[in-house]
This record gives C-alpha cells, structure tokens and sequence, in this order.
C-alpha cells in the first residue's frame, strides 16, 4: 500500500532583513520558515540547518575529480509558539492557518569562512535548509541561499607598498639574431577595490626591425585543486593599449590608467578553490611570442583610504609654500627711491633680485617681473667743480711766481 502526500500549500524560508545583500563572519542569520496546508496534517519535526561548503568537480580524461571542504554546519529543531503539541512533540497543522517557525545562528569567526564563489569548475555557496518530518510521509525541505563575502582590507602596508619589474627578449628571424624588446614597469600598490584606477608607469624600448605595441590588462586566474590534481583557467577582464613603437625607438607610460571592473574579491584562504589577479603588462611582437610581465594584484571590500593622508601631505606643502613666500618678502624692492643721505657709493645688493610669481599680473614674460628702480640724484653742475678748484689753486700760482723772482 503506498501512503497517499498529503498535499502542502505554502513551505518556504524568509529572512528578517531580506534588503540584507551580504553576510560577514560572525553575523547572525535569522528568519522563519512560513507554513501553510491543504488539509490537516500532523508535524512531527521541523529542522534547520545551515550549509556553508566548497565544492571542486571537472573531469580529467576518464577520471572525474571531485573535492568538498565543508566551512557551516549548522542543525537545531524549531518549534511552534504558543502553539500545542502532543507528548512526542509534535503538532497538528491545519487549513487556513498561517504558521511561523523561527530560527537563528551566529556564522563563524573571522578567517573560518571563504567568500560565496561561483566559477567553471567549482563554486563556494551558503544556504539555509528546512526539513518538514511527517509520520508515513518523506521529508519535505526547502532551500534559501544567502551570500557571504569575507571583508579583505586593502589598506595593510604589504597591499600599500610599490611592486614592479623588468623583462626582456631577444627576437630572432629564422635564427638570425633581431634586436630585442624589453619594458620596464611598476604600480604604486598591490590592493584595489571595484572600480578603482590602477596607474601603471613603464617604459617600452624596441631596438628589432619590427612594429611592437604595448599592452596592460587585468587577468583573473582560478585554480581548482581536487584527487591530489591542479585545474588553472585564465581570463582576461579588461585592457588597454599603446601607441605603435617602430624600430629603435621608446615609449613612456606616465600614469597610465586602467579601472579595475566588476569582480568578486579574491579568494586566498580555501584549500581547493583559489582565485587571484594580476596586471599583465606586455608588449606584442609580430611573428613571435609575446614578452609578458605580470604583477601580483590583491581584490579587497574595503577601499584604498589614503585620501586623508594625501590632504595632509597637500596641507604641509601648502604651509611650507607660505613659509617660502613669507620668507621673500624681505627681498621685495622699496616702493619709493631712497632718500639721498642713504645713497652709497656701493649699489651692489647683498640678495639676489628674484620677483614672485604669485605677484604677476601681467607684462611680455609669465616669469619675471620688473621690479622698481633706484633713482640716483644728479651729478653736481661743472661750473660749480671749477669754482671751488680755482679758489683753493690761486694762492699757490702766486708764491711759485715769488720764489723764481728771488733766484733771479
């Protein structure tokens, strides 16, 4: 004799915050599971569990790798508020009636979960499960899944500090020896959020007898690990080019940009799934391989926060620039020419005449300025010379003119 299913109208999970996007470590997840019948039906358990997992499944060759990490477990029987339920513990559930059952669970610490992942050959995935037990009848489950991201600050000195490199490549044209092409780059930190800009600064050189064109791009690459076997799939998320550099010539990136896109953070901390970023930097060469450099990037959920450092930095040279111009102001010209008791016979200033720029309004040159003049008095009249020479002169002529009478 087979049992007849009895028949249920309404069995699913709600969450209390269902605007919630996104779960961290050491949240709590909570909801009810909402119940409602055809016809009457008794209830003997109802349980929750919680599922957090990694699983890895491809095929290699005739063999089917399969690996499965397990990071929630979570299970407890709910019950029914203010509601009667029989010796065993269960209830009778009837048409018509709406009922609620809740439930609540902590998620593990920090560093015990890995970020929800979905890719080719394998995904990371969280949900809570329901389990409706009935007497004569199969379980009856349902499912609601919910994302977990793991917060990755970008913001640690290993994240902050400077990575770069340099690569060469002699090219040849059947075996005969054509010159060679190298690059020279770095960025100014290895942690990026979604959406940031990532400035490159490098420098192409190209010394073969072909046309070379430079390259960046962003590239993902997921590794799946499973029955002691590696699994590596590459993808290329965003690029930018170049100009063409011909023969013996060079070409310098100073700042060039390249916005990080849409992506899901990395995942470092599972053992069987793994996903990592990197800008490969690299020039195209006709006719042969291309000369590649790659630099490690690093995909966080808490962004680049140097903004108030930079202010700072901006602040202390704002007031070193005021110092500066407070400083030059002692070398600044008298406005009116100097009285003539101060006239020296010396002009010659001890400073060096150096105008300011933020002084400038206006003339032939956006550099220098002119500056105000000495107006020297003029020089006394030459009758006024002569006068006072022949007056002192006059009394020697006439003693000359005594001494030679008497020796005659």
């Amino acid at each position: 004799m087979v049992a007849m299913t009895k028949r249920v109208k309404v069995f699913e999970i709600v969450f209390n915050d269902p605007s919630k996007t996104f779960y961290c470590s050491g949240d709590k997840v909570a909801g009810k599971i909402l119940v409602e019948v055809l016809e009457v039906t008794r209830v003997t358990c109802m349980k929750v569990l919680g599922v957090g997992c990694a699983k890895v499944e491809y095929a290699k060759g005739k063999q089917r790798c399969r690996e499965e990490v397990d990071y929630l477990k979570y299970e407890d029987v709910v019950h029914l508020d203010d509601h009667p339920a029989d010796t065993d513990g269960s209830v009778i559930l009837r048409p018509g009636n709406k009922y609620e059952y809740s439930f609540g669970f902590e998620l593990p610490q920090q560093g015990q979960l890995v970020s929800t992942y979905k890719g080719k050959f394998g995904f990371v995935q969280y949900f809570v499960k329901a389990l409706m037990e009935r007497p004569a009848q199969p379980a009856m489950e349902c499912r609601k899944h919910f994302e977990v991201e793991e917060p990755l600050d970008v913001n640690t000195p290993d994240l902050l500090s400077p990575t770069g490199g340099m690569k060469e490549k002699k090219v040849t044209c059947m075996f005969i020896p054509d010159g060679q092409v190298s690059l020279n780059a770095k960025i100014d930190r290895r942690g990026f959020c979604e959406g940031e800009e990532i400035c490159i600064d490098a420098k192409f050189e190209n010394t073969c007898s072909r046309i070379v064109v430079p390259k960046a791009a962003i590239i993902a690459k997921h590794t799946y690990q499973a029955n002691g076997r590696t699994k590596v799939f590459r993808q290329k998320l965003s690029s930018v080019r170049g100009n063409h550099i011909i023969s013996g010539m060079c070409d310098a990136w100073q700042g060039k940009s390249i916005r990080v896109p849409k992506i899901k953070p990395s995942i470092l901390g599972c053992n069987i799934i793994r996903v990592e970023y990197a800008l490969m930097i690299y020039m195209h060469i006709p006719g042969s391989d291309k000369l590649v450099l790659e630099l490690p990037l690093v995909i966080g959920t808490v962004p680049y926060n140097g903004f108030s450092s930079r202010t700072n930095s901006m602040s202390s040279q704002d007031g070193s620039v005021s110092n500066a111009s407070n400083s030059w102001v002692s070398l600044r010209m008298p406005s009116a020419p100097p009285s003539y008791c101060d006239v020296t016979r010396d002009c010659s200033l001890d400073q060096p005449l150096t105008p300011l720029l933020d002084d400038y309004d206006g003339g032939d040159s956006p550099i220098f300025m002119n500056a105000p003049q000495f107006q020297f008095p003029p020089l006394p009249a030459y009758s006024e010379v002569t006068e006072d020479f022949g007056a002192r002169v006059a009394p020697l002529q006439d003693e000359l003119v005594e001494v030679q009478r008497k020796k005659k």
